[in-house]
This record gives C-alpha cells, structure tokens and sequence, in this order.
C-alpha cells in the first residue's frame, strides 16, 4: 500500500523527486477530472476577481500581490486563469472551462472527491513510509495546462513559498490526472510521465515546467504536506492557516 523501498527512499533523498508509477487508480484519476469539471461548471467570478496567474516575479506581484482574491484564497475553492483569456472589461475571450490556468487552495478541505484523494489510506501510508509523524495538509491546487497556452512555470523551489524553520520539512505530492509529455508541460525533472503517476517533491528540489504548445491539456492535482512536529511555520508566507481552516492533520 504506497510504502517506500529503502533504495526508493535513498533515490528520493538523493535526487530531491521519486516518480511512483500507478499510484492512483483510472478511476480516481475519472473521478477528479469529472469533479473538476462540475466545479468549473459552477464556478461563478466576480469581475473584479478575475486574476490571472504568472509565476513571473514582476507580473506576480502586480497580479497576485495586491489582490486579496489570491492571498486570502488558502481556505477556499477559488480560481486563477491563464494570461490573455479577458477582454478589458473582464469578460471571457475564450471558453470559461478553457480558461482556467488553476484551482486552489483548499480542495482537500472543502471537496470531498479531493478529501478523499488526500487522505486516502495509500497517501497515509506514503507519508509514514517517509517518516512524517504529525503531517499536516497546507494546500491543495488542481492544475489545468491548458492546450496551446498553458504557461510556463519558472524554475523553483517550493520552500521557498512554504517557508519553514528548520528548512525541509515540505513535501510536494504531484499526481497527474492525465499523461504528461515533453509536448505538454511535464514537470521537467521527468523526460515523460504517465496517467495515474505519483511525483514526490521535495519543498528544496528546483524544478519547473514549459508552456503547453500541445492539442492537449495536462491536468494534474497536487497538495503539499509539512511536517508540524518541531517545525515552525513562516509567518511571512502568503498563506496562513485560518480560524475557520487551521492546518488539517494527514492521519486520520
């Protein structure tokens, strides 16, 4: 049940990324696209919300900084959009459900289809294999790439925007929901990974992925793990446990 070899944990430690293949079932992986595809649906934005999503440092801190839309979205279901799919005025240029760069980032509190995921017995069991004794879940963010004009994601590291003392005690969980290829936007550690694969991230490792050129999208779900026994969160970090959603514990 998703429990690490030692040589894969050596590997994992080595590298900084471990690709699990087959992690999750076709079905689960259906089940997400379809509950996203409901939740698109619905999804009603306000005008003034409508915020596009650029890893670009200068374009971040335009389009996200300023904008309490993003910064007060970590116990919400809330959504980012690619560059270029509003006119002036905010109305869609392209079809809403084309539009989304990415959902987030609290899918793991609020949807059940993605509660369930989360906390499914497999991902327990991976976070004990990893030695995680009080694991919390700090976000959670269903990502589209979008055909033709998915944007690129800059080089980074993740610790870097879930800061902690001491440093490593965040861990990326990337499951891809449908293939990802060097057409598409792979993560780019990985030459080429597949449906239902399982990427483990360190919160230090540099990785990126490159726009979306293809026919077809990448979808993937992620969410991010910190180990909260002995570790001190940032408060200086854009995202901040909340009253109504403090950090949620893995184990159940």
């Amino acid at each position: 049940m998703a429990c690490l070899s030692p040589s894969q944990l050596q590997k994992f430690q080595q590298d900084g990324f471990l690709v699990l293949e087959g992690f999750l079932s076709a079905e689960e992986c259906v089940a997400m696209q379809q509950r996203i595809g409901e939740i698109v649906a619905e999804m009603d934005v306000p005008l003034h919300c409508r915020t596009e999503f650029s890893t670009q440092e200068e374009e971040q801190l335009r389009a996200q900084g300023s904008t309490d839309y993003f910064l007060s979205s970590g116990d919400k279901i809330r959504f980012f959009f690619e560059k270029g799919v509003f006119d002036e005025k905010g109305n869609f240029l392209v079809p809403p459900e084309k539009s989304v760069n990415k959902i987030g980032h609290a899918l793991h509190a609020h949807d059940p289809v993605f509660k369930s995921i989360t906390h499914s017995p497999k991902v327990q069991t991976l976070a004990r294999s990893l030695g995680l004794q009080m694991p919390v879940v700090v976000q959670s963010m269903y990502i589209f790439k979008q055909p033709h004009f998915g944007g690129e994601v800059s080089p980074h590291q993740d610790a870097s925007f879930l800061y902690t003392e001491p440093l490593g005690r965040v861990l990326g969980i990337w499951i891809a929901v449908e293939d990802a290829t060097l057409e598409n936007g792979c993560l780019w550690f990985i030459p080429g990974s597949h449906t239902r694969t399982l990427v483990l991230i360190h919160g230090e490792v540099v990785h990126k992925s490159k726009q979306n050129l293809s026919d077809h999208s990448r979808q993937a779900y992620t969410f991010h793990l910190m180990e909260a026994s002995g570790t001190t969160w940032s408060p200086e970090n854009w995202l901040q446990p909340t009253a109504e959603l403090p950090f949620p514990p893995l184990y159940t």
